[in-house]
Parts: C-alpha cells; sequence; structure tokens
C-alpha cells in the first residue's frame, strides 16, 4: 500500500458524522470518532475523473498524469444534476492534490482553485511534506462510495471511500518504488465540505480523513 511520509498534520476535533449533519442529514451515529485533517494524499489521474465534463466554467485547468498513475472512481454519479456537479469537483480536488504531489508544486494553482481556506493551507503542507521526503507515488488508488448531502445552493459535503492497496511510494531521485507491505490499513475515509464560488466550482474548504474506519473495508 502506499503510506505517509509524515504523521497528519493538525487533529480535529470533529466527525464524519458531524460533517453530513452540517449539511441536515441528522446522523448522529458517529459523533465518537476522532478524524483527521490534511491527510488527504490523493493518487489521482485527473483523465480517470468520472464526470469528463465537469459542471461551472470553461476555463478548468487541465491535469495530466505519467503513466503508471491513476484514480478509479467508483459509482461516483448519482443522477442527481447537483449532487453530481458536487461530485465532479471533489474528483478534481483530488486530483489537484495528487498533480501537486507529482510535480512537487507547493504553491499549485490548480489546487487553489479547487480548493481554499484550511483545506488550501492543510493541501500545500501536505505536498511539502512529500518534498522533505523525497517521495511521489505510483499505482491505482480507488474511490468509492461516495454519499452526498447538499444544505443549499452552495453548500455541500461530501463523505466517500479510498482504497490504496495499489499505490505505492515511489522515490523522486532515483525511481526506486517501495512494495513493502505495511502493516498500516490502506481503507481511507474521507469527510470533506465544499462551498460553490461565483465561477460555480465546488471548492473543498475543509477535508478530514480516518484510516482504517471498517465502513471503508470492503
Amino acid at each position: 500500500m502506499k503510506r505517509r511520509p509524515l504523521p497528519v498534520a493538525t487533529a480535529l476535533a470533529a466527525t464524519t458524522a458531524l460533517l453530513l449533519t452540517a449539511c441536515g442529514s441528522g446522523d448522529d451515529s458517529a459523533k465518537s470518532k476522532d478524524d483527521i485533517e490534511g491527510a488527504d494524499a490523493g493518487k489521482a489521474a485527473a483523465s480517470a475523473s468520472p464526470s469528463a465534463s465537469a459542471s461551472g466554467p470553461a476555463d478548468r485547468p487541465k491535469i495530466t498524469f505519467p503513466d503508471g498513475v491513476e484514480n478509479k472512481f467508483e459509482s461516483w454519479k448519482t443522477g442527481d444534476p447537483t449532487k453530481d456537479a458536487v461530485l465532479s469537483d471533489v474528483t478534481q480536488t483530488v486530483n489537484a492534490v495528487d498533480d501537486a504531489i507529482l510535480r512537487g508544486d507547493t504553491n499549485s494553482s490548480t489546487l487553489a482553485y479547487y480548493r481554499k481556506g484550511k483545506a488550501l493551507v492543510s493541501a500545500q503542507k501536505w505536498v511539502l511534506a512529500w518534498l522533505d521526503e523525497d517521495l511521489t507515488w505510483t499505482g491505482v488508488t480507488r474511490y468509492y462510495n461516495p454519499k452526498v448531502e447538499v444544505a443549499d445552493s452552495d453548500t455541500a459535503a461530501v463523505v466517500y471511500c479510498a482504497d490504496e492497496s495499489k499505490a505505492f511510494n515511489k522515490n523522486r531521485k532515483t525511481g526506486t518504488v517501495d512494495r513493502t507491505p505495511s502493516d498500516e490499513s490502506p481503507y481511507v475515509t474521507y469527510s470533506t465540505q465544499l462551498k460553490k464560488n461565483s465561477k460555480g466550482v465546488w471548492q473543498t474548504t475543509e477535508v478530514l480523513s480516518k484510516r482504517g474506519d471498517k465502513t471503508c473495508a470492503a
């Protein structure tokens, strides 16, 4: 699996359920969980986005990844236009983080296009952590089981799973891929909050993650 080069940056007293509650779901079943901000080490291939025609402006940045790097988004459409627009931009923010990691660009304009506030700062710190360890990555990451809640015309939350079992750290200088088995779980639950900006882009404003959550071990 793809291992984290550094511990997560900031612990938050928040949960997956609380994110959805903020958008009106009323689900209090997981309020005792400890989730983490800034651990969204993406593994994306923008060309693999499930929503090829993203909503909003036509000047969206183009993301292209090297051979051997891919994100697979499974069951990523609901049939509801608004929810699908939100999900489309969630894929793009994942892709933007991975693009920045792969290129080693902490000041990525693409990252700033899809993220703002805490989510942008944590992503920039995350990219820097990879650079400090001289690491990039290769392989495939699977994203699945998305749950979307739309609160109003410009506020939404998305919770989804990631399977990193086929993604691996790669030394940035030598190109050596580390396939050594890890005792960490490859499954991660992500909880995100989004706000739609004036251009129609659903920007991620906050990201929480929890590794080893049983709900994603599938």
